[in-house]
């Protein structure tokens, strides 16, 4: 269990310091595939349609469950 907790407190910092740039997430995610803005690490909303079309254009992805992003945890 204590590994378990470990994992998911790793996962809870590598997410609190990616960018946040909300409902533009695919559209930012697209701009830094084609080298148009700067490469980072970003988080942010999108709808599942758009999510599995970005997987379809070779930029990767990760979902997310929202209580691993909520900035309370």
């Amino acid at each position: 269990m204590a590994e378990l907790r470990a994992a998911m407190d790793k996962l809870r910092h590598w997410v609190a310091s990616t960018e946040d740039v909300g409902s533009a997430f695919a559209e930012e995610a697209r701009r830094i595939h084609n080298q148009d803005a700067p490469e980072r690490a970003i988080r942010g909303v999108t709808t599942p349609a758009e999510a599995r079309a970005l997987v379809e254009e070779g930029i990767p992805v990760l979902p997310l469950p929202a209580h691993l992003v909520d900035k309370q945890h």
